[in-house]
């Protein structure tokens, strides 16, 4: 009921009152009286359906539960080049579902990241720090393909061989290598200077260099586990 009637209501009522007090005749405050009592009772009815309506709706509409997102960090990637490119392969079910808009990288001349986001409720998220070589952002692009995102990174120096994907791999190698070399390996078990080796870099290593060095142990643990399978 719009509140224009419940005014004029009260308005009516108003009115009565005042004739039933100027009323002389007892007859004549009775009919008036009775009046106003009709009226009253219709003007509380509307009152009170209109307050339950205003609850109804001030009352929180119920809302569909949703399922909290969450970021997963990815590891692991596949690398290959050509003359011009770095390409980076990123394997992710049911990836070429996801809207264009939600599958982007961020880009500098010695980083990536690479971001997708709400697939199956989850975001997902690849960074790769200290490229050997710097990239040329505005000519480097990304594709969506079917269970996969491929990132073309833009050499800066093209025809340029990359040994490695970044800095940090390299740095491991090179010092591997460079332990093999040394006078100790003559004198020690090679497999226990390889650890050794690596233990001394993990310890003093940043947060990337341990993140490779656990990558490469598990890697390792993982093909001594099949060839021993193959046997």
């Amino acid at each position: 009921m719009s509140c224009t009637k419940i005014s004029e209501l009260r308005q009516d009522i108003d009115e009565l009152n005042e004739l039933i007090k100027q009323a002389k005749r007892k007859k004549i405050q009775d009919i008036l009286s009775l009046e106003a009592r009709k009226l009253e009772t219709e003007w509380t009815s509307l009152k009170e359906n209109e307050n339950n309506a205003c609850a109804m709706d001030a009352s929180p509409a119920p809302t569909t539960s949703q399922k909290k997102r969450y970021q997963i960090k990815l590891n692991g990637y596949g690398w290959d080049q050509s003359d011009k490119y770095v390409k980076v392969f990123v394997t992710l079910k049911d990836v070429q579902n996801v809207p264009k808009e939600n599958v982007y990288c961020k880009l500098t001349d010695r980083s990536m990241e690479l971001h997708v986001e709400n697939l199956d409720n989850k975001d997902y998220l690849l960074v790769i720090n200290k490229l050997l070589y710097p990239i040329d952002v505005a000519g480097s692009h990304w594709k969506q393909k079917t269970d996969m995102v491929v990132i073309f990174l833009a050499k800066s120096e093209q025809n340029v061989k990359w040994s490695h994907m970044t800095e940090l791999e390299k740095k491991f190698e090179d010092q591997r290598s460079n332990r093999f070399k040394s006078d100790d390996l003559d004198k020690k078990d090679p497999q226990e200077s390889i650890m050794g080796l690596m233990k001394n870099m993990y310890e003093t290593g940043d947060d990337d260099m341990k993140r490779m060095i656990s990558k490469a142990w598990y890697e390792g643990q993982h093909k001594k586990k099949t060839d021993t399978l193959d046997l």
